[in-house]
């Protein structure tokens, strides 16, 4: 008798780094539910760095799209060079028309994803969309690996994001960065990649900071090259004693040297789930956005947040112009946090 081969699945990720770590759940659970299944991850070079640290995934799949561009003939060339997979089934974690083409030249005969962007004859197990059943985004990516009659995952069911690390890695990041393990790490990560309606001041991640550097810890600044500028004025606000890494690390190198953190306060980011996935103590800033709809999934955190009247909002930029969601939230809330965790 025949053995029947392992079912293949593409699925189509996020752009988003938190949404990305997020989608891990999804993986997780499709593993444990089918047994021996192949998933493959198709998404933007950079988000490698996520699933490579994801041992559910089988392959990832790299696109070099032009942002905000339709590419159809890149498109149509990648769908063609995947007919050879045989996928069974892709699901589609973006609503957009353009997440559903290579899917559709992929000839992948099952392609689930939501209702979005007039995309009725390319996503052929279409799904209606649900907010306020589904308010968790991880919550959306699992019901797509589910049959449309599944009941909803509540948040005590959803699988933890676990990112896994290799030491050799971790080294070889300490190293390049010269960098030292021999104090407790504090890790600060103060941008947020959607606006600055996602971050709490840097005053007040320097106190934070300077804190602990009166205990005999030391602080590392992790983000990109656009908080650079508010990393630096977060260290001349503490005698710049703190190891600005914003900007100077690849996403892998960031991941590898968080796993060292004994502490990690950030916003609603990238590098927040990334934190939450590595399972470290971590303390999450909200204020324009809900940690109902993307709360960091581990158990190993604590919310810093004031819940005003205008507040989750949603915009990059403040519709009422005082941001007192971020600026009034003190940073003595966050020490004690902080201090609950030690």
């Amino acid at each position: 008798m025949a053995t029947k081969p392992p079912e293949r699945i593409l699925i189509v990720g996020p752009s988003w780094v938190g949404d990305m770590v997020m989608a891990q759940s999804l993986f997780i659970d499709l593993a444990e539910r089918n047994d021996g299944v192949l998933i493959d991850v198709l998404a933007p070079a950079w988000t490698a760095a996520l699933t490579d640290r994801m041992p559910q995934v089988n392959r990832f799949v790299k696109v070099g799209f032009e942002h905000g561009k339709l590419s159809l003939v890149e498109r149509i060339k990648l769908g063609r060079r995947l007919r050879d997979e045989k996928y069974d089934q892709a699901i589609l974690l973006p609503n957009s028309l353009k997440s559903a083409l290579v899917p559709v030249f992929a000839r992948i005969p099952k392609r689930t994803g939501f209702v979005g962007e007039q995309r009725w004859l390319m996503v052929n197990d279409i799904r209606k969309l649900d907010r306020s059943a589904l308010p968790m985004t991880v919550q959306r990516f699992l019901a797509l690996g589910e049959d449309k009659d599944a009941p909803v995952r509540d948040r005590y069911s959803i699988p933890v994001p676990k990112l896994e690390v290799d030491q050799t890695s971790v080294n070889a990041a300490l190293a390049s960065n010269h960098l030292e393990t021999d104090k407790p790490i504090l890790v600060l990560c103060p941008g947020a990649e959607f606006g600055v309606s996602k971050q709490w001041p840097a005053s007040s991640y320097a106190q934070v900071a300077n804190h602990h550097l009166a205990k005999g810890w030391q602080v590392w600044l992790l983000g990109s090259d656009k908080d650079r500028l508010v990393c630096n004025e977060i260290n001349a606000l503490c005698q710049h004693r703190l190891v600005i890494l914003a900007g100077k690390t690849s996403l892998p190198e960031a991941v590898d040297l968080m796993s060292l953190a004994a502490q990690v306060v950030a916003n609603d980011s990238g590098l927040m789930h990334i934190a939450a996935a590595l399972q470290k103590p971590l303390i999450a800033v909200y204020g324009s956005t809900d940690p109902g709809h993307t709360p960091p999934l581990s158990a190993n955190h604590k919310i810093a947040r004031l819940e005003l009247d205008c507040s989750p909002c949603f915009a990059r930029d403040c519709p009422l112009s005082h941001h007192q969601c971020m600026r009034d939230l003190p940073a003595s809330e966050v020490i004690e946090y902080c201090e609950a965790f030690s």
